[in-house]
């Protein structure tokens, strides 16, 4: 971990953040097949998806929110199921996108997998059929064992609605640097699907104030540290060239 600041940010934020919420707040699909923009996160174990969908419900809502569990301290995956977040603008409707949150990603340890029945977290072929549509709400993934068309949880006919529309990889920075290249290799295999598919995706990095003691300080030193800096010059070379 690292505390030293650049003099200036190495990234630069949009100025007008109130006309960037106004849009989202705003936002309506332009294709009338589609009911709810559709965004699905995937990522390592504990890289805090939950999370990110309760900072999102939370702007939007104008307070602080817990609706989508989180555990920072078990290890494991706490997302069972393929569950699915609508964010609420009164009590009768909804914002036009959704979340949808999934099991994390972890090493295939044997050790581990008989300490705590884990077995690797989600498969990756499962989170390839999530991005086509073909799982289910509520559906509870079985690590070592992919979902299979006529399993209860399948779904054969998936409408343009079921499917991901934006893929987004959630990373903590604070454990990037000791990421296996095993996670990182079912990351990328997602990446390409999605890519394959025609899905636009992004990457966040979370827990970026575990990782840098000025950004603890001051969460405005985020975009002036060296070592988040490093961080994401190193998943983005990991990402590509995995």
């Amino acid at each position: 971990m690292g505390g030293a600041l650049f003099s200036k940010p190495w990234r630069t934020m949009p100025q007008n953040k109130q006309e960037n919420l106004d849009f989202v707040k705003s936002y309506q699909p332009r294709n009338k097949e589609v009911e709810h923009l559709r965004i699905l996160l995937h990522g390592p174990v504990g890289a805090g998806k939950s999370s990110f969908i309760n900072s999102v419900e939370s702007v939007l809502r104008g307070r602080v929110t817990g609706r989508a569990l989180t555990d920072a301290i078990s290890g494991n995956s706490f997302t069972k199921k393929y569950t699915t977040y609508k964010i609420h603008k009164d009590p009768e409707n909804i914002y036009s996108f959704i979340f949808n949150d999934i099991m994390g990603f972890e090493k295939d340890d044997t050790e581990k997998a008989k300490e705590k029945d884990t077995k690797g977290g989600v498969e990756v072929e499962d989170v390839k059929l999530a991005l086509s549509g073909h799982v289910t709400e509520g559906y509870k993934f079985i690590p070592k064992h992919k979902l299979n068309q006529g399993d209860q949880g399948y779904n054969s006919s998936p409408t343009l609605d079921d499917r991901v529309h934006v893929l987004v990889c959630v990373i903590p920075a604070s454990s990037l640097s000791i990421l296996s290249d095993e996670v990182l290799k079912k990351m990328r295999e997602v990446r390409l699907a999605a890519s394959e598919m025609g899905i636009p995706q992004l990457a966040i990095l979370t827990k970026v104030d575990e990782a840098c003691p000025e950004v603890k300080k001051n969460i405005n030193n985020v975009y002036k540290s060296k070592y988040l800096k490093e961080q994401v010059d190193k998943f983005k070379c990991s990402w590509e060239f995995q």
